[in-house]
């Protein structure tokens, strides 16, 4: 009874319905790669609003929070003072002329004079020196009425650069002064065009690099572009460029910075908020891609399953380029119009024949078209 029952036990197993797959056929083409980064916006152009002039703060021209153009007015200091050293200073230029113009005639009259030897080489160097001095004295005064000038018209505080304004830093009234926490009126932050930082992971960077110096990884002829999804997942309607990119690493991340720059118009990326940068633009060239869930680890290094005509399947050890979410790149053990198992792979014995599902077949294309769309967004 024992053997009978030891043979129908082999009778079923050898009865058991064969292990029910999925398949792919391999083809190989350019694979889209799109990197995905962290960001932060930040203004094209960040100005710092100043005093340059100290005084008591009587004005304020500008809606907080406003767009205001360059040259525009911002703020009035107490002109009063400027004003008085402005009329004292042009007094002076005055006093200053009248007694150029007394030192030049008494140098025409001694010079008329030592040309009939009537006064000495003294006198005529004396009459000289003092012309000379009187017009040096003019400058002086005039510079000192200039920079009077200067001062006056820095009581009128106007805009660097056409951009947001922020809150103002001195309230009307207050006394402002030159020191670096003093003088700080306002900032002003230009946001059309906007930059995009983001940082690059240097490992992540460096495997890219060796990846392009191999050949595999290259750009399309579009060249590279960037988009940035906001806070709820939407996506700018613009693209950007990178226009910076550092060459060495920030040793405190251990990343690699670099920017891009969008055009704003209507400031509606806002200088500050949290991004999700994409890259564009690179692609793996005429490779095999296959979903990473048709890949076992084992200690030998990755395998796959590979049918042949009767759909018996053999292992095959793989090398992989890369791996984007759920796909994997092949760089060796693969080759294209070879079918392998993609659903099913841990009810496989190897060298029995399996059975492949059209159901799941048609489902596994859907789930492979979906990634490659997921790379290429």
């Amino acid at each position: 009874k024992k053997e009978e029952a030891k043979k129908e036990a082999v009778a079923k197993t050898t009865e058991m319905p064969p292990v029910v797959v999925s398949d792919m056929v391999l083809k190989a083409s350019d694979f889209p790669v799109t990197l995905e980064y962290t960001g932060q916006t930040k203004g094209f152009r960040e100005a710092e609003v100043r005093a340059q002039v100290g005084g008591v703060l009587k004005s304020k021209e500008y809606r907080e929070g406003q767009p205001v153009k360059a040259g525009q007015v911002l703020f009035r200091i107490d002109p009063a003072p400027y004003r008085a050293t402005l009329n004292r200073n042009s007094a002076n230029l005055k006093q200053a002329q009248v007694q150029a113009d007394l030192a030049k005639i008494e140098f025409d009259r001694i010079s008329s004079l030592y040309s009939k030897n009537a006064v000495s080489k003294n006198d005529l160097d004396n009459a000289d020196a003092t012309y000379k001095a009187s017009k040096a004295a003019v400058d002086s005064a005039r510079a000192a009425v200039r920079q009077s000038q200067i001062d006056l018209d820095w009581t009128v505080v106007r805009a660097p650069i056409s951009g947001l304004s922020s809150k103002e830093e001195r309230s009307i009234g207050n006394l402002i002064t030159l020191d670096a926490q003093g003088s700080l009126l306002t900032t002003i932050v230009q946001a059309d065009p906007v930059y995009v930082e983001f940082a690059v992971p240097a490992d992540e960077h460096r495997i890219n690099e060796m990846l392009r110096s191999a050949g595999h990884l290259r750009v399309f002829p579009d060249g590279i572009s960037v988009k940035v999804a906001l806070g709820d997942g939407t996506f700018y309607d613009k693209k950007g460029k990178i226009d910076f990119q550092d060459q060495f690493v920030d040793p405190s991340t251990a990343d690699i910075r670099a920017r891009a720059v969008f055009d704003n118009p209507g400031n509606r990326l806002y200088p500050g908020q949290f991004v999700r940068v994409y890259v564009d633009g690179n692609y793996i060239h005429n490779v095999i891609s296959i979903p990473l869930r048709s890949v076992l680890q084992t200690s030998s290094g990755p395998i796959v399953y590979v049918l042949d005509d009767a759909n018996v399947p053999a292992v095959r050890n793989i090398k992989i380029i890369k791996t984007i979410k759920n796909t994997c790149l092949i760089e060796e053990g693969l080759k294209e119009g070879e079918r392998i198992v993609v659903d099913g792979v841990a009810k496989i014995l190897p060298g029995k024949a399996v059975k492949i599902s059209e159901k799941q077949e048609h489902k596994a294309a859907s789930g492979d078209k979906t990634e490659g769309d997921n790379a290429k967004n």
